[in-house]
Order: structure tokens, then sequence, then C-alpha cells
């Protein structure tokens, strides 16, 4: 795509950085994805608030296949920016899975170090098992995180509590099981079949475990191949349960996922029962994905309910 000289004088004078080319390659969310060259030839990642020196968004192709349903605003956008850079340098503070280098955060920029493109393979996927776990029992002061959260363009309440089952219930289900059946996306006699799950929550929570360092957003696509290593990306850093990054790489596969699992369960045993849990976690994303794209993941929601209803 075209080189903007004007787009690296904006992020030069937004974050300081020495940038000598930025070019416009996608939009998602309300902000603009940008490479972008450093002086010394370095390679970097940005995130920026639109602005009338960039390619507007709605002429570029989106990131995500589908077009989401809100975009943040700006004030949004600079909660959200620091919120991934806050979570991308807890999670570097483990020193388990690489994460990119935070370069820069301002109020209108997120820029990031370039990871280089790889492939997955089953070496790789094994390592990236272990490396998860021990970011993992790097554990977390509570369940939560002291900085606002942010999953895509939503809101996520981080508000720390000691305990899990309720903590995942009130802060991960109840919020959008409401925004999904207000907004049509799902019927009222589908939402009582979430809120069952969540009446049951302490039942059905499993064994209880102490806070883990999660990702918190840790599907497919946040996971990139490089140098035949995992690398995390795009996080919703808090402390949570370990369960639910395994879930959320099982719900839109994950390559070589029995590698990754293979890897985990050889660094940090899982608990007895973890796989009839899965659905139990994948509750909260699959009500995500209906808050952003509608009813087309009303019956998945529905299979992921009853399932974790019958475990």
């Amino acid at each position: 795509m075209t080189s903007f000289g004007s787009a690296a004088r904006l992020i030069a004078r937004q974050t300081g950085l020495p940038v000598r080319e930025a070019r416009v390659v996608g939009s998602q969310h309300g902000y603009q994805h940008l490479l972008l060259t450093l002086a010394g030839g370095r390679r970097a990642f940005a995130k920026v608030a639109p602005a009338r020196d960039l390619a507007p968004a709605r002429d570029l192709a989106p990131a995500h296949d589908l077009a989401p349903a809100r975009d943040l605003a700006p004030a949004g956008l600079a909660a959200a920016f620091a919120a991934e850079a806050s979570s991308l340098r807890w999670l570097a503070e483990a020193d388990a899975v690489p994460v990119p280098e935070v370069l820069a955060v301002t109020g209108e920029a997120l820029v990031i170090s370039m990871i280089p493109p790889g492939h997955a393979s089953p070496s790789a996927a094994f390592g990236f098992g272990a490396a998860l776990a021990r970011m993992h029992a790097a554990g977390a002061a509570e369940f939560g995180a002291p900085w606002r959260g942010f999953i895509a363009s939503l809101p996520l309440d981080n508000t720390p509590a000691a305990a899990w089952p309720p903590w995942y219930a009130r802060r991960r289900l109840q919020p959008y099981l409401e925004l999904a059946v207000d907004a049509g996306a799902l019927r009222p006699e589908d939402g009582r079949l979430v809120e069952a799950v969540i009446d049951r929550i302490d039942s059905l929570a499993g064994p209880a475990e102490p806070p883990s360092r999660i990702h918190g957003d840790c599907w497919a696509g946040n996971v990139l191949w490089s140098d035949d290593r995992g690398w995390l990306i795009d996080p919703a850093a808090h402390g949570g349960h370990r369960e639910t990054d395994l879930a959320m790489l099982a719900l839109f596969g994950a390559p070589h996922l029995d590698r990754i699992l293979a890897g985990y369960n050889d660094t940090v045993p899982l608990a007895p029962g973890w796989r009839s849990r899965v659905p139990l976690h994948q509750l909260h994303p699959l009500l995500v994905h209906a808050c952003l794209f509608g009813a087309s993941y009303r019956e998945e929601i529905r299979s992921a309910a009853q399932a974790a209803l019958s475990a």
C-alpha cells in the first residue's frame, strides 16, 4: 500500500518515536493499523486513533472478517490502548510466553514491536503450551486487574475479587448476557439457559484454584508463530482461571492444539475434569461475539450452556 509521510510525522509527534515511514494496512474497532519503520530500520506495528492525515478507516479492509457492531469512541480508544499496554507489560513480567514490546502508548496511539511472521509446528506448539503454563503459574494478586479492561470494542469489568466463580458470573457472564438479550441477539429463553449456569456457578466451576496470569482473549488469532515459538498479542490480561485461556484456544481451532495441551499438562498438570468445563469457559467469548456480531452465535451459546449444565 502507499506510504504516508504525513502519517509518519503524525505518529512521531504523538509518540516521540523516530518514525521514518508509516503505511496504513487495516482498521478495526474504531482505530487504524499501521506498519512503521523507525530510525535504524526497526519495524513496528501501531494502533492509531483516526485522523485526517490518515486514510479513512472505511476505505480499508477490516482486520476481522466480520464487521463489529460498534467502534470505540476516542475516550474509549485511549483507555483501550492503556489497557493493552498494561496487559502486555504484565504478561512480559512472567518471562514465559513472549509478547511484543510496548514502544510507546498515548491517548492516540499504541506502538509495539513487530513480530516477523512464521508458521506453527508441533514443536512450537508444545513449547508454547509449556510456556503458557509457566505464565499462568506466575499468578496474580486477585481475580481481576487494576486497569480497565477491553475485549474487542467492549469494556471488561476488571474489579478484583477473591473467588473466581462469583467473579466470572458477575464480571464475565451477566453483563454480556444482558447486552445480548437487550440487543435481540439472544431470545429470553436463551437468556434463561445462561442464567441457569450463573445460578449454579459454584458447583460447575470445579476445584478451587488460585488466580492465574491469563491472556484473557486467547483465541488462535491472538497467537502469532515466529522463530518456532508462539507469541501472544492483543491481550485482555487479568488474574483469572487458567482453563479460560485453554478453552479459548479450543473455541476457534488453534493449530496443533493437542501438542499445546501436552506441553501445558507436562509442565503444570491440569485439574481433574478440566475438559468437561471447557464449555463453561467458552460462554464468555461466545456472549461477547453475540454482542458484537448478533444472533449467529445463538446456537453455540445454547450448546455451551447446556454442556456446562450437564457436566
